[in-house]
């Protein structure tokens, strides 16, 4: 198996671990490195994983570094571990989950060219229910590329993009997307309760309401707007609510958040960068 070292140990990081050592992936060729010694402690005790505060020995003969820092910082890790790359006479795979920060941008820092996979994970990558869209620069081959799904995978579902750019999109439809859910949940829980219930009631209902649409429109082989139709009965109580919707411009709506989200990971790309 290939050796990893995260540069990072926060939620995101935890979760790729937790979902690989959940499949099999050998704990001892994993070292986590954060300068939080308890948050290394923490995961170190979960997992039995490797653990460092130093980012240079840890990435002088690793496979992979997975960049799992803020964006505002990456620039002040990267340039860090330029001096241990250079060492390298082959050089690792490098996957950042830092949104913002173009492949470019990070070979440019390295001032060399190396195999880099960026990729846009979700918080739903918590609980191994995630969704992550991939991109792999030129210099990153079918073996890196198979190695990079394969960590994503661990933690949910992963695809492709040809363009850099389309991360953006990637980060408007799922990076951000649970926030669209949460927000969708806490109105009808709020609703819910204007009308009579009860708060646990009305929050178990919602929940396992969204837990149930989203795990029927995965195991069904027709599209979301059929079975939007098929539950939605002329004359009925679920077509007055749909009505409501569209007269409301709920389409309107959602496209012109999920523009402003594209358009605020293109502006975040340029501040990074």
């Amino acid at each position: 198996m290939t050796t990893l070292t995260f540069i990072g140990a926060g939620n995101m990081a935890t979760s790729i671990i937790g979902g690989l050592i959940e499949q099999g992936y050998d704990a001892n060729l994993i070292t986590a490195c954060d300068p939080q010694t308890q948050s290394l402690s923490q995961i170190q005790t979960t997992f039995a994983i490797n653990t460092s505060t130093d980012n240079i020995a840890a990435c002088k003969a690793c496979d992979v570094i997975i960049l799992a820092v803020k964006p505002q910082i990456l620039k002040t890790v990267v340039l860090a571990l330029k001096p241990a790359l250079e060492q390298r006479q082959e050089l690792p795979l490098i996957i950042s989950i830092a949104a913002g920060i173009s492949a470019q941008q990070i070979q440019q820092w390295l001032e060399k060219p190396i195999a880099i996979v960026r990729c846009m994970p979700n918080t739903p990558s918590l609980v191994q229910k995630g969704a992550s869209g991939l991109y792999a620069n030129a210099e990153t081959n079918q073996q890196q590329k198979d190695i990079a799904q394969t960590l994503l995978q661990a933690v949910g579902y992963t695809t492709w993009v040809d363009d850099e750019a389309l991360i953006d999109a990637v980060t408007a439809v799922s990076g951000s997307g649970p926030a669209y859910f949460f927000l969708f949940m806490e109105a009808m829980i709020e609703a819910g309760i204007k009308q009579g219930l009860d708060q646990e009631s009305a929050t178990k209902l919602t929940l396992q309401t969204a837990l149930g649409a989203a795990t029927l429109a995965q195991a069904s082989d027709v599209s979301v707007d059929e079975l939007r139709r098929r539950v939605t009965s002329a004359g009925g109580t679920t077509e007055q609510a749909i009505k409501h919707f569209e007269q409301s411009g709920l389409r309107e709506i959602v496209e012109g958040a999920m523009l402003d989200c594209a358009e605020r990971s293109k502006a975040m790309a340029k501040e990074f960068n």
